[in-house]
């Protein structure tokens, strides 16, 4: 199962004057502007490529491959195998990143090939679970109108925090010249939660034009609930 999103033909702005609480959203400066880029989105379909900077194998596999492919919007799966189907049934729109908690409960393991764990979606799992990296974002839903989509997680720069912590519980090789490292999904939601309740910054750069800062607002404000 990977992530096989397509936002760069389907996204768009946040219309003007809406503006949520550390959402760290880029907003159409006119409803002009908005329009126009909304006439130029399409909505999301499971035939449209994968985006590039997601990586060769989700495409690879969606041309290639018998696969299923989640409707979800902003942030779809693919998946292939045996519990293809039932991963992608995990997703809702409201609960994006779903099939990664169905992997969890299969006793799933995350794959790492030539990335790091910067590229481990599963992180955000943990995150969100803990009011954390929880935004709003946007999607072309028809021609002339568009949906607003809650529970989009935020950046991974600094995921690799997180590869000490993990060590112990990860199978590593080389295939080539390229490193391979297996985990369980479980290793990594245990090992995410427990930096992040010892630190609400865990796992954020501290860049102020990122998405993290707003993150860590978000946990600031759930701890106080």
């Amino acid at each position: 199962m990977m992530l096989a999103g397509s936002g760069d033909l389907t996204r768009v702005p946040a219309p003007p004057g809406l503006v949520r609480p550390h959402n760290a959203c880029y907003t159409a400066e006119s409803w002009d502007c908005f329009d126009e880029v909304l006439a130029s989105a399409v909505p999301f379909s499971s035939d449209l490529p994968v985006d590039r900077w997601l990586g060769r194998i989700a495409e690879s596999l969606r041309q290639g491959f018998p696969h299923e492919r989640g409707a979800h919007p902003f942030l779809s799966f693919l998946s292939v195998g045996t519990h293809a189907r039932r991963l992608t049934a995990a997703q809702r729109l409201d609960w994006p990143l779903g099939p990664i908690q169905e992997l969890a409960d299969l006793d799933g393991h995350v794959l790492l090939l030539g990335v790091s764990h910067t590229s481990n979606t599963t992180i955000h799992v943990a995150e969100q679970q803990l009011g954390r990296s929880l935004f709003y974002r946007y999607e072309k839903a028809a021609p002339g109108v568009w949906m607003e989509l809650p529970n989009i997680p935020g950046d991974s720069d600094s995921f690799d925090g997180i590869e000490a912590e993990l060590a112990p519980v990860t199978a590593e090789t080389l295939i080539g010249r390229c490193r391979g490292r297996l985990v369980a999904v479980r290793d990594v939601l245990a090992s995410a939660t427990r930096l992040i309740q010892s630190d609400p910054a865990a796992l954020l750069c501290e860049k102020e034009d990122c998405r993290c800062s707003a993150a860590l607002q978000q946990r600031l404000i759930s701890l106080q609930r």
